[in-house]
């Protein structure tokens, strides 16, 4: 390998804070990789979180591995070696156990990429000594891991605090470096509830192509898979969680991000974190004040990270004590109609530039009909306290191909895009500085888990269409941008966020053309159309089926009644509804 890599490895690793080094010495390898590039990876909290976990256990050396770009991956390819891990510059395939932390289907390919770069066979089942195990876990995996099927010895479903450790504790009791791969899984799978192996379950299909039973082929394993979950505790338990490595090579510019609360209660119902990650647990204020204070000893430079900030209790009172103790901080994101004047005063005060909002919908029906809660009056209500606040750019988010979308909805994202405008403008002009509004425009794609499940995605044509039109209806609005995604690009994430294990082969194919989807699309033996544009039936056996979240499927087909309806349900109230049935009444 040339130097220049290496080189490269340690300029990086000396830009970086709180990098872990350990001798290897009698411990177990883990190669933790993100299949992505490191300043998207370093940028991520939950891959940082799995770092820290690994890294706490002092008979675990925990490793990075990302995706090369640019001139690094020039280097690679020009020298024909393997890929490296960052801390040590380690073979990938000289690591126990590979673990990919994938939070994205559209990382999916990445995946296939970076084990050929690593000279480890791509299928699980061509992988016949003990080692090195290749695993994945992430959110994307336990909402559907089963287009990675065929690639992974197995998933570790659910959330890392909660089974990370119970793993590794049965990993080292088995000691993969002296026993077979197959006996080793079996011994895990039959005891680690949230376990998954693809090898060890089977697979029938109806003769319309939709599946007809999902079954386990081994003795002792689980028919379902128990996603693992922090449940309530989140609440309650005391430090939050933060990134440990900082560096200026991210989204963040070398801050230090603090989760705040996980998941949401509000129930849209095309956000499948909001369904997986129930019940929502928002940090306890005192909790966080103590962390923040801890943080800042080190730090001024902090990111705030929850589904929405602006509804996490409390918010103020830790904002403004990052301003009082002369720190600056960024959000995630906010809610309009929780987005307070002193919120906004603090916002301002520490160096927040831009203020992003989720409207989501440009239509109240439309806004209904996903269970956004929230009217028009509370947008324009929040468009002018951002207005008052100070010089603020303005983000919106909106979704096209929304089920039961009509022309009229795209004309009333025009039409309110247009009364922003007009009452930023009237807010701001005393000042003589008007904020910029930026559209982010995506494409619906559906979620599993989520009542949208059953809903298809709206055809690529389409989408073109509106997007079009969108452009060409703001062109002459002045101080507004507009930005899409690419329509062939979600169609391939909806293909890999709600297929089956059959759309391996399309992922193989992709992988083989040197990423080329239209032509792994077109040559496929496997119908894409099928999964991305077919509606699915109620009582369908879904490829995610037998994953367990404790969400009953009762509830999604109601959620899924009311929004044809146009209604909304109420948010959760955690410990007093139990709805969904993630949330168990106490017995008496």
């Amino acid at each position: 390998m040339p130097g220049d890599i290496i080189s490269l490895y340690r300029a990086r690793l000396a830009r970086e804070k709180g990098t872990v080094r350990k001798d290897w010495g009698g411990r177990l390898s883990v190669g933790l990789v993100y299949p992505n590039d490191y300043r998207l990876g370093m940028s991520n909290l939950g891959f940082q979180i799995v770092y820290h976990l690994l890294n706490q256990r002092p008979e675990i050396v925990g490793e990075r591995v990302f995706l090369p770009e640019g001139q690094e991956m020039s280097l690679y390819l020009q020298s024909g070696k393997t890929l490296l891990s960052l801390e040590s510059q380690v073979p990938l395939h000289q690591f126990d156990l590979i673990a990919f932390s994938l939070s994205f289907e559209n990382d999916y390919p990445h995946v296939l990429k970076m084990l050929d770069m690593g000279r480890i066979p791509l299928f699980s089942e061509e992988r016949s000594k003990p080692l090195p195990l290749v695993m994945a876990g992430g959110v994307s995996t336990f909402l559907n891991p089963e287009p990675l099927a065929p690639y992974m010895d197995f998933f570790l479903l659910g959330e890392a605090e909660a089974n990370l450790y119970a793993f590794l504790d049965l990993l080292l009791e088995c000691d993969p470096r002296k026993g077979g791969k197959e006996g080793i899984l079996k011994y895990l799978a039959r005891r680690l509830p949230s376990m998954y192996v693809p090898a060890f379950y089977g697979v029938d299909y109806h003769r319309d192509g939709t599946l007809k039973a999902f079954y386990p082929t081994v003795k002792g394993v689980p028919e379902e898979i128990k996603a693992a979950s922090l449940a309530r505790t989140l609440s309650v338990e005391g430090r939050a969680p933060t990134s440990v490595v900082t560096t200026p090579e991210t989204a963040f510019a070398g801050k230090t991000l603090i989760e705040l609360g996980r998941g949401c209660g509000r129930g849209c119902r095309f956000c499948a974190a909001g369904y997986v990650y129930r019940p929502p647990r928002p940090r306890d204020e005192s909790h966080l004040v103590s962390t923040i204070k801890e943080v800042m000893e080190e730090t001024k430079r902090l990111g705030l990270m929850a589904p929405s900030v602006s509804d996490i209790p409390g918010i103020e009172h830790i904002t403004g004590l990052i301003v009082r103790k002369g720190g600056s901080f960024s959000v995630s994101s906010l809610r309009a109609d929780t987005l307070t004047e002193g919120l906004l005063h603090h916002l301002k005060k520490g160096g927040q530039r831009t203020v992003t909002i989720a409207p989501e919908a440009g239509s109240e029906r439309l806004r209904r009909m996903i269970n956004k809660h929230l009217t028009r009056d509370e947008i324009i209500d929040c468009v002018k306290r951002v207005g008052q606040a100070g010089n603020f750019s303005l983000r919106l988010y909106f979704l096209i191909g929304l089920p039961t979308e009509e022309q009229d909805d795209l004309e009333q994202i025009v039409e309110l895009v247009k009364v922003i405008r007009h009452h930023l403008i009237k807010t701001a002009a005393p000042r003589g500085k008007i904020g910029r509004i930026k559209l982010s425009v995506n494409c619906f794609i559906p979620k599993p888990f989520t009542p949208f499940q059953w809903f298809p995605m709206d055809p690529v044509s389409s989408l073109k269409g509106k997007q079009k039109w969108l452009r060409h209806a703001l062109a002459r609005e002045g101080g507004v941008t507009l930005n899409v995604d690419v329509p062939k690009w979600a169609y391939v994430q909806a293909l890999l966020s709600t297929g089956d294990r059959r759309v391996g082969s399309i992922l193989l194919k992709a992988h083989q053309l040197g990423g080329n989807w239209t032509k792994a699309l077109r040559f496929s033996q496997v119908n894409p159309d099928f999964f991305v544009h077919r509606p699915r039936g109620l009582d369908e056996v879904l490829p995610w089926d037998f994953i367990e979240h404790g969400i009953q499927k009762r509830y999604l087909k109601r959620e899924y009644g009311l929004a044809l309806k146009g209604e909304e349900s109420e948010p959760c109230q955690v410990g007093e509804c139990y709805r969904c049935g993630v949330c168990v009444p106490a017995k008496k």
